[in-house]
């Protein structure tokens, strides 16, 4: 499969795309997919934080603010970044979040002529950032929904204590407090002291949700919602989740979307408005039923394998921006199972499983330490990586060895 191909944008005008926060884990494909159509790109970065896309020979990276520090001084330096930005007639400015702070930092930047914005606006960014309405439209689309409680009370987390095991997760994908943005943590739950330590450090710091834990596979349904429906649908399953205590993967293949969530998330999409592309992320428990995780509006971790599928989701969701109404050209993806495999997350899978479980709710599914070494030694023919792509290799090696410098560095926290 040749990755350095995808739909054209337009030959007259070659439109500018800002793209961020470039530490985002799809950061490198989803510029290689604009570079591909035609665009030129640029990224805006955390200031300080170490990027793999910014040893990029071909995407100038600029610096601004975290807004983890200063949200208000993150929106300033966007704002004066888009100035900045060149720009002439018949040229387009577009700017693409690649991750949930950057797609609520860009929508606080008010619209200004000569620049678009790719990705969730207005109720989409509300449906794209909390989890609470994802919940209840998946519910209406009928989507498998587990039993969920939103609540901030601790005792009522705590009254939970019959129907354990259970999973806690903040409702909102982000959190803003004293002008900051902020990202909770996620719990698994299987014993009494478990929930008890995950309530302590929660402590009713925001809106929880509380569901049952069900032992299953990860799964990924992908598309572009268009005016006239989806079209480019495909899906994958994890082969290996980076943490297997809960975490992105560190590798998927690539499947059939199953026919029984299709209809519904169609239904999903057509019901809440959305447009351009998502990711429906379910968990397929033992005896075959699909549960609706999340939905996410953003490019995805594993952008990786839909573009070695020729599925250039970055590419179209530019196109749909800038040429509304004109088709889309969309192949059908590979009925050949693809696996692609993320390198630096497969090593701290490795340091993961050596640890050993957190939670006694996954002491009977953690993987075994040989059969992991199997399956990391073992390259099957047609296997690609994440972020690996001719002439911009040191993108791989610095994607891989700051994947182990971060994640390392939590785990001794």
């Amino acid at each position: 499969m040749n990755v350095e191909s995808a739909t054209p944008v337009h030959p007259a005008a070659k439109p500018l795309v800002c793209i961020g926060f470039s530490e985002a884990l799809s950061a490198p494909e989803v510029a290689w997919s604009l570079l591909a159509a035609g665009c030129e790109v640029v990224g805006f970065a955390r200031r300080g934080r170490r990027s793999a896309l910014r040893h990029s020979s071909q995407v100038k990276v600029h610096e601004i603010t975290p807004p983890e520090k200063d949200s208000t001084a993150a929106l300033a330096d966007l704002q004066q970044l888009l100035k900045t930005l060149p720009s002439s007639a018949g040229r387009r400015v577009l700017l693409f979040p690649l991750d949930d702070t950057a797609v609520w930092l860009c929508n606080q930047v008010p619209p200004a002529p000569g620049w678009s914005l790719v990705g969730p606006s207005g109720a989409n960014t509300h449906l794209a950032l909390s989890k609470t309405i994802q919940v209840r439209a998946a519910e209406a689309a009928g989507l498998h929904v587990p039993t969920t409680t939103i609540t901030r009370v601790p005792a009522e987390v705590m009254a939970f204590r019959p129907n354990l095991p259970l999973v806690l997760r903040p409702s909102d994908a982000v959190l803003f407090e004293n002008g900051r943005l902020k990202k909770g943590r996620n719990w698994i739950c299987a014993t009494e002291a478990e929930l008890q330590q995950a309530v302590d450090a929660w402590a009713g710091s925001c809106p929880l949700m509380v569901q049952p834990f069900i032992d299953g596979v990860g799964e990924g349904v992908f598309g572009l919602a268009t005016a006239e429906g989806v079209i480019g649908w495909s899906a994958h399953r994890r082969l290996r989740m980076m943490n297997p205590h809960g975490s992105g993967s560190s590798a998927c293949i690539s499947q059939p979307v199953p026919e029984e969530v299709k209809v519904p998330i169609e239904r999903l999409i057509k019901q809440t408005g959305w447009r351009g592309l998502f990711m429906v992320e379910l968990l397929q428990d033992r005896s075959g039923n699909h549960w609706f995780v999340e939905l996410n509006g953003r490019p995805w971790g594993s952008m990786a394998l839909a573009r070695r599928q020729g599925m250039e989701y970055p590419a179209w969701a530019v196109h749909q921006i800038l040429h509304p109404g004109q088709p889309v050209g969309v192949p059908e993806p590979s009925t050949t199972p693809l696996v692609c495999r993320n390198a630096g997350r497969e090593i701290m899978h490795l340091f993961f499983v050596l640890r050993g479980p957190k939670s006694t709710a996954l002491k009977k599914k953690w993987p075994s330490v040989w059969q992991t070494l199997f399956e990391l030694l073992r390259v099957r023919r047609g296997d690609s990586l994440y972020n690996w792509q001719r002439g911009d290799l040191k993108v791989f090696f610095r994607d891989t060895w700051y994947t182990l410098r971060s994640n390392l560095r939590k785990s001794n926290d």
